[in-house]
């Protein structure tokens, strides 16, 4: 085949993305890259440059990255082979469409692979939202390993390039929830030869165009956003900042909560420096991450020919996509820097916006499809309400190793105007064909109560009945570990949006989202929380268990029982038991809850909040719903056969000799002298 045209000038990949061609194709003529060597021949197409191997059912939406970034490799000029959801256990998957041209592009998918088959009790999901009916079991465990090593199976001497979440975040030697370890980088137990981190259409479009000039994968180790494995006999880059090494961070937990301090300073893209750590002989080498893509670039990528469908080969519904596929992504990135969440580890913390123009042009074009019913179920990204923000001094980013740019209080340098916000929302529901559009995404409550305006704008048009939020927790100190506002932000936000609600004629309610189990609370925070919702009359339907992802922060505090950054200790629920307990303070007021809330409460010696009074959490006698809930636990737990039965159908087996030079089994039921 023709290679893509390119010069040998030196370029950006930002530079790259600006001068992407996005054609001008109707929705209904759209065609989604080819999963098949029959839709691969008939583009005309006798090999392909790159094969993206995902664990995700393949969707050709721009919410999913592998559509995301197969677009991006298609309109840079290169042929792209989709292998969704592979079967793992052979390479004939790998090798559907020939020898790659070019590389293997590899991604466990949106989530990582263990936080999608496992809850936080470690338990097997019953479904998979990225999947055909929701199904189980169509991806492995820790499936960037697996993906990759049937990879350098299939063909030898292909790059194999791994990224997403999963890759991203394993990066480095990092706490693993489901083994209850520390494990080495993913680049040592994959043998990939480049991670890529962090979001990727500039770096794989990068990537695509120097192995397209026939350079060597290996130097591709200059490039922003990367990651790699040196030889044991290969120095790393003296300009690197030495980790403690995987060995050290593996015998010594403060050891661990320090590494964690230092990766996480070296975030801000604008003066984050190089990473190497050491595994035995061999170091992985971090190199910095990419600087934010431009708002022309934004408005290229999200403008590429997506069907916004599933690829038409599945027949069942994918729930995700059922989800998503009405709703407009207008930013990437939060300066919020949760502890608990990997969206700031993984997006970074500058704000990318769309222009306005490009986000109304997507809103038309999904009118145009005769299966929209009218409703954009959600326009936002991370945040509903970061759009457009940015630091009013670039010359202080340049410089800031600050964690969060709102916590412990708003940064006085945050451009929080939500004007460009609230002409976007007038104007998006303003085109024809769009009766209505909603806010899905989750709104920061202290950036939306700087703003009036938003937050009438919000209540009278965007809030279909109920609108979610994250408080996360109510306890001071929880909150701070998490890196969220006081609990009195989350009760201000409130009233404002009921005076707001009243004052449009409209009855909306807030929902509020909590964790249990957090890093910092114990029994005393959830009581507290319990209380609060008593006292208001929440009632959680669902409850998040915290589960330590990997590189976040609250798991190095999960992990370690120390706060990275103070050093100071922080209490840990980790065992079962005490998980249990927390999340049944949260949902006191279901029957099933009882007996976990009444121990809870004895064992923290607040049995004044057992009993009838109006502030009880709890009657003082359970409810027959709780003693019914208990006696089925009962059956469950005791059913089975006793030590001594004997199995059906091994009554009648033959007799066996036993041999006297042998150790006899012990007591012998067909002994002469057994009774």
């Amino acid at each position: 085949m023709n290679s893509p045209p390119h010069t040998q000038e030196s370029f950006s990949a930002c530079d790259l993305l600006e001068r992407l061609s996005v054609p001008n194709i109707p929705l209904h003529d759209r065609q989604a890259l080819p999963m098949s060597v029959q839709e691969m021949e008939q583009r005309g197409w006798d090999e392909v440059d790159v094969v993206f191997v995902t664990g995700d059912a393949y969707i050709d939406h721009p919410s999913f990255a592998m559509a995301i970034l197969g677009r991006v490799l298609e309109a840079g000029g290169f042929r792209v082979g989709m292998v969704s959801q592979p079967d793992w256990e052979n390479v004939d998957d790998w090798q559907r469409f020939g020898r790659p041209r070019l590389f293997y592009a590899v991604s466990a998918g949106n989530m990582d692979s263990m936080i999608n088959h496992y809850t936080a009790n470690r338990k097997v999901r019953n479904d998979d939202a990225y999947s055909p009916g929701g199904r189980i079991g169509l991806r492995p465990d820790r499936a960037t390993l697996a993906y990759v090593q049937r990879a350098r199976q299939a063909y030898k001497g292909v790059p194999v390039i791994a990224g997403g979440v999963e890759a991203s975040l394993r990066r480095l030697a990092h706490y693993d929830y489901w083994s209850d370890k520390v494990r080495r980088s993913i680049l040592l137990d994959s043998k990939a030869d480049l991670v890529v981190y962090g979001m990727g259409e500039d770096i794989i479009l990068e990537i695509a165009r120097r192995l397209d000039a026939g350079e060597p994968v290996q130097s591709l180790r200059d490039m922003r956003g990367v990651a790699y494995a040196t030889g044991a006999s290969e120095a790393p880059p003296e300009d690197a900042i030495t980790l403690p090494s995987y060995e050290e961070v593996l015998a010594d937990k403060p050891v661990f909560a320090e590494a964690t301090r230092i990766i996480h300073n070296e975030t801000n893209p604008f003066n984050a420096r190089r990473l190497v750590q050491y595994h035995a002989q061999r170091a992985v080498v971090c190199n910095t991450p990419r600087f934010p893509i431009s708002q022309i670039a934004m408005d290229r990528i999200y403008g590429l020919p997506y069907t916004r469908k599933p690829h038409p080969s599945y027949t069942d519904p994918i729930p995700a996509s059922e989800m998503i596929k009405d709703s407009v992504t207008i930013m990437r990135g939060c300066f919020g820097g949760c502890t608990f969440c990997s969206i700031t580890a993984h997006q970074g913390r500058v704000i990318q916006s769309r222009s306005h123009e490009s986000i109304i042009g997507e809103i038309k074009e999904m009118a145009t499809d005769p299966t929209f019913k009218g409703t954009v179920s959600d326009i936002g990204g991370p945040t509903a309400n970061m759009y457009q923000m940015k630091c009013s001094k670039p010359e202080v980013e340049a410089v800031c190793r600050r964690q969060s740019c709102v916590h412990p209080k708003i940064c006085k340098l945050l451009g929080t105007d939500h004007g460009p916000l609230v002409q976007l929302m007038k104007d998006a529901r303003g085109v024809d064909g769009v009766k209505r559009v909603m806010v899905a995404s989750g709104i920061r409550m202290d950036l939306a109560r700087r703003s009036p305006e938003y937050m009438r704008e919000l209540t009278r048009h965007h809030v279909g009945g109920r609108l979610k939020v994250a408080p996360e927790h109510t306890d001071p100190n929880v909150l701070d570990m998490m890196r969220k506002p006081t609990g009195d932000d989350f009760e201000k936000f409130t009233e404002s949006f009921n005076e707001e609600s009243k004052k449009a004629g409209k009855k909306q309610y807030i929902v509020p989202y909590f964790i249990a189990s957090h890093p910092g609370s114990d029994l005393d925070a959830m009581i507290h929380l319990a209380e609060m919702l008593k006292r208001t009359g929440y009632r959680p339907d669902q409850v998040q268990d915290f589960i330590p992802a990997p590189l976040d922060v609250a798991t190095a505090m999960y992990y370690t029982g120390i706060d990275p950054f103070t050093k100071k200790p922080v209490h840990i629920a980790k065992h079962l038991r005490d998980r249990k307990l927390q999340r049944a303070l949260m949902q006191f007021f279901k029957p099933e809850s009882y007996f976990e809330v009444r121990k809870a409460l004895i064992q923290a010696k607040r049995t004044d909040l057992i009993g009838d009074g109006c502030d009880c959490l709890i009657s003082s006698t359970p409810p027959p719903e709780a003693l019914e809930r208990r006696r089925n636990d009962a059956n469950q737990r005791f059913r089975g056969e006793y030590v001594h039965t004997i199995p059906a159908g091994t009554q009648k087996k033959e007799k066996k000799k036993i041999s006297r030079n042998k150790p006899g089994p012990g007591y012998r039921p067909n002994s002469k002298r057994a009774r």
